[in-house]
């Protein structure tokens, strides 16, 4: 029996999405910067983590489910933009309450950091070169990377939704793909001919019945009982 593809398509890859390679560089930097430069005990480094956590695993967790719930995956996806908002805020915070900058758009250090982020998806890279910056700078590369992630997953989003609208959910596509199989297979609406199976054509038994009946059968001739003469 041969796979269809078409159909439940088991290939689904999270990890070659870019949002998801994203948002694995954000949770390595933040795993780095909240055990690194919030103090031991201080709650913010479980939510900080955490956040960045929900924001990896509900994307890869959509992307699975997906294959039988679009309403799941979306739901999913959706949370793990929640989540990166979150920490969003907490790399904020974190900035206003200590006196750094927050970079400005314009600012040529947040240019160049775009475009660094921008073009580099291994996280690899990102655990090496923050060994060598300032809490500050750790920062607002993170916030960078999380709005670039934002915009990924706002297209997948939409993406997921033009694809529900034209492709419908799991039970429409289990019945087309249902039908595709009938129709391929020769199994849609096929009547067995006269001589197979209990009945004939229409059900009935080859011999000309109508709707399924057996016809009635031709009187057979039949002899006169003899009386039994008792023993004397």
């Amino acid at each position: 029996m041969t796979e269809d593809k078409d159909f439940l398509r088991q290939d689904n890859n999270y990890r070659t999405l870019k949002a998801f390679q994203k948002a694995e560089c954000i949770y390595d930097v933040t795993y780095y910067f909240a055990n690194t430069f919030l103090k031991v005990g201080d709650r913010t480094i479980d939510q900080m983590v955490q956040a960045a956590r929900s924001g990896k695993q509900n994307l890869a967790e959509g992307n699975i489910d997906g294959i039988t719930s679009r309403e799941m995956e979306l739901k999913l996806t959706n949370v793990n933009r929640a989540s990166l908002h979150e920490l969003l805020l907490d790399y904020e915070d974190y900035l206003r309450v200590r006196g750094l900058e927050q970079w400005a758009y314009n600012d040529p250090r947040c240019v160049q950091t775009r475009t660094f982020c921008k073009d580099h998806l291994d996280s690899a890279i990102f655990r090496e070169k923050i060994k060598e910056r300032s809490d500050e700078t750790i920062a607002n590369i993170a916030i960078t990377l999380i709005h670039q992630c934002d915009i990924l997953i706002r297209g997948l989003i939409e993406w997921k939704k033009r694809d529900f609208l034209e492709k419908g959910g799991i039970k429409e596509e289990m019945y087309q793909a249902r039908k595709d199989w009938q129709k391929k297979n020769g199994a849609y609406g096929k009547i067995p001919y006269e001589g197979h199976g209990r009945y004939g054509v229409n059900g009935s038994n080859g011999d000309n019945g109508v709707n399924g009946q057996r016809p009635n059968q031709p009187n057979q001739p039949t002899q006169p009982i003899k009386p039994i003469k008792p023993k004397e």
